[in-house]
C-alpha cells in the first residue's frame, strides 16, 4: 500500500477564529476567511486533511462531548466535507495525564498508523509551538500560523492557513 501525504491541523487559531477563551458554542465558532479555499487547494493536490486539537475544556466541564463534535460538523458543512478525520484530546493536565494532548503525539500517530501517513511528506499547521512539538516528535515538519509568537520563532512561519498552504505546495515543488 502507498503512503499517502497529509496536512494535519490545528483548530482553533488555524481554521475557525481564536477567541483567548473555550470555543464550543456554535454561534462562536467562526470558520477564518479563506480556509474552504486552501483545504480545497490542498486536497486537489492530493493531501489527506486530518484535524489534531486540545479540547481540555471536556475534562474542566466546561462543555461537553457534543458540543466539540457540532463545531466539527459546523467546519464540515462550511467546507465541504474535505476534512477526512478529526481528532480530538478531552483531557487537561490539571486533570488527568494524556499521551493525546499536544505537545505530545498520540493522536498524530494514531491517525498516520490509521492512513498510512508518510511523515516526510506531511506538515503540521498550528498556532502554538506545542503544536509543532507534536509534529517533529513524529518527523512531520511544521508551519506556525498567526501572530501569538514573533517573527523567526519557527523556521517556517505565516499569518494563516491561506499562506501556508502555498508554503507547503511551494515546498512541495522542491527536489528532495
Amino acid at each position: 500500500m502507498q503512503m499517502q501525504k497529509c496536512v494535519f491541523l490545528d483548530r482553533d487559531g488555524v481554521l475557525n477564529r481564536e477567541r483567548g477563551d473555550y470555543t464550543y458554542a456554535l454561534d462562536d465558532f467562526d470558520v477564518l476567511p479563506r480556509v474552504a479555499e486552501a483545504l480545497a487547494l490542498l486536497r486537489e493536490h492530493d493531501y489527506l486533511l486530518i484535524v489534531i486539537t486540545n479540547q481540555g475544556g471536556v475534562a474542566k466541564g466546561r462543555y461537553q462531548r457534543a458540543d466539540v463534535l457540532a463545531c466539527h460538523q459546523k467546519l464540515q458543512a462550511v467546507c465541504g466535507h474535505l476534512v477526512d478525520a478529526l481528532y480530538y484530546a478531552p483531557g487537561h493536565p490539571d486533570y488527568s495525564a494524556s499521551l493525546s494532548r499536544k505537545p505530545d503525539s498520540l493522536m498524530l500517530e494514531r491517525a498516520m498508523a490509521k492512513y498510512n501517513i508518510d511523515p516526510a511528506l506531511s506538515w503540521m499547521v498550528g498556532d502554538s509551538v506545542r503544536d509543532l512539538e507534536a509534529a517533529a516528535k513524529v518527523g512531520v515538519a511544521g508551519i506556525l500560523v498567526g501572530n501569538k509568537y514573533p517573527p523567526q520563532t519557527h523556521t517556517w512561519q505565516t499569518a494563516d492557513l491561506w499562506q501556508a498552504t502555498h508554503l507547503i505546495l511551494e515546498q512541495q515543488k522542491k527536489p528532495a
